[in-house]
């Protein structure tokens, strides 16, 4: 007779992984168990409930009509203890926020401004993870990062400012002088730096410049903005960037931006999981984040 006390919480939880997966496999990896244990699981709930929750298609799963059940309220209900667990860490830490960027934004833009911050916004502390993934990770509340729509649907994003790129050159570099007046098609002759984590830099700024992305000669990489603005500050090539990542450096002369800067399509935008009970702290810190984003 089918059983009619609820199940181990681990049982459902093996279920509710496999099920949004639709992978054994991928749930065992989610979960850090083996491919065996979940398995194990999810045949415990079939011979409890006395009928199977997933039949087999092919080498994939596909779920019943029971197992869709299962599915969309085991997903409800851990999304719930999600948000309440989110809810109650938050308020044993206190008022500090977890924001994730990248290290070249945390380096360049967001610790150069933070006494400022402060001042402003006494009321929310931040705690920095430096990440390049554009993705919301375990424990951050917010992403603060340069991308374009379509954002996950699970995303509350708020946009701050278009981004503007242009390319720089230190003022240590050889080549300046020759450089200083002549058109942004000059550039078409230079071996340009460019980063691995921006690649389509290059080829946005050329479009918009009226020039042909595949006649630019691209030189020494770097793996990331950091590295290459260091190298451009150091005199070693032109290099692309965010404007608002070197406006200091422009403005204290280590660095110059003959040619300007164009808009792409990406925006700075603060992310956040929809429903994390900290909007109210995360709309205050947009709406500064925004404020010095205009400053630029």
């Amino acid at each position: 007779m089918p059983s009619t006390t609820l199940p181990p919480l681990g049982a459902l939880r093996a279920f509710e992984a496999a099920a949004r997966l639709e992978s054994v496999t991928q749930a065992a990896s989610e979960l850090h168990v083996t491919h065996g244990a979940v398995s194990r699981q999810i045949r415990a709930l079939e011979e409890a409930l006395g009928q199977p929750l997933f039949e087999r298609a092919g080498r994939g799963l596909v779920l019943t009509a029971t197992g869709a059940r299962l599915r969309d309220t085991t997903g409800a209900a851990f999304a719930q203890l999600q948000q309440t667990w989110t809810s109650l860490r938050h308020t044993d830490a206190g008022d500090t926020l977890v924001l994730g960027c990248s290290a070249s934004v945390l380096a360049r833009w967001v610790i150069p401004r933070l006494e400022r911050m402060g001042q402003v916004l006494p009321g929310v502390r931040l705690h920095f993870s430096a990440q390049e993934s554009p993705d919301l990770q375990p424990g951050v509340d917010a992403m603060l990062l340069l991308g374009q729509a379509p954002w996950p649907a699970e995303w509350q994003v708020l946009e701050l400012a278009a981004e503007t790129i242009g390319p720089v050159v230190g003022a240590r570099n050889a080549q300046w002088p020759a450089l200083r007046e002549q058109p942004p098609s000059a550039l078409l002759h230079e071996r340009l730096l460019h980063t691995a984590s921006r690649p389509q830099a290059w080829p946005q700024w050329a479009l918009a410049n009226g020039l042909d992305p595949q006649a630019l000669q691209l030189g020494e990489g770097f793996p990331h903005l950091y590295y290459l603005l260091e190298a451009a500050v150091a005199g070693l090539g032109v290099a692309i960037a965010p404007e608002a990542l070197v406006t200091a450096d422009i403005v204290a002369g280590r660095l110059i931006a003959p040619w300007g800067f164009v808009a792409t399509e990406a925006r700075w935008c603060l992310c956040h999981r929809r429903g994390s009970g900290q909007e109210a702290r995360l709309a205050r810190l947009a709406a500064w984040l925004k404020r010095e984003l205009e400053t630029v």
